[in-house]
């Protein structure tokens, strides 16, 4: 499985580098890991392809669905003229104020969706890297506020009910609100303060 692992970022590294997007490579690989594993400890497939987690995907494809009507309707292009405006008056504010505000989004929206608006409005409106950069710091620490924030945390969620483990709302929540405020601060600051560029 190791080996898999080590194969899967190697190709993955090598599609990012040829411009290739990622879905598919992942796919194959994670296929071919999983193959191997199953073949050389002869196991059954299915309790692994039970352990799936299939509840997730209906919600992984509205939230593209949501990006997609976001695009349709013009609203990452008047996010993205929004963006080029406040970037152009102050960009320092508007990065630590772009950072700040799609941590919040993602808690409130998922950060799938959130960073897919982003990267869209991005696109379009070409900001400072500094505001790219407070986006992204935004959409990756952010959701460590709550549980909704992150694909990966609602993942993780259900791998430990399925054990037995029960991590309510509240409870992550606490957690949360103690570590991700000043995690993002931090490391906001180190990237507008103390990066050049």
């Amino acid at each position: 499985m190791l080996g898999g692992l080590g194969l899967t970022a190697a190709a993955l590294l090598a599609a990012s580098a040829m411009d290739v997007q990622l879905g598919l490579p992942t796919f194959l690989m994670g296929v071919l890991t999983v193959a191997i594993v199953w073949l050389r400890e002869r196991r059954s497939p299915w309790p692994t392809i039970k352990g799936v987690s299939w509840a997730v995907l209906p919600l992984v494809a509205g939230l593209f669905v949501l990006v997609q009507a976001l695009t349709a309707t013009g609203v990452i292009g008047a996010l993205a003229g929004l963006m080029r405006e406040v970037a152009g008056r102050a960009p320092e504010r508007a990065a630590w104020a772009s950072g700040g505000l799609i941590a919040i989004v993602s808690n409130l929206m998922n950060n799938l969706p959130a960073g897919l608006i982003a990267s869209s409005a991005i696109s379009q409106a070409h900001p400072p890297q500094k505001l790219v950069d407070a986006l992204l710091i935004g959409v990756d620490l952010g959701p460590n506020l709550s549980v909704t924030g992150s694909l990966a945390t609602i993942l993780w969620l259900t791998a430990l009910r399925r054990e037995g483990e029960n991590v309510g709302f509240w409870r992550f929540l606490k957690v949360g609100a103690l570590v991700t405020p000043p995690a993002l601060g931090l490391a906001l600051a180190a990237r507008l303060l103390l990066a050049p560029g």
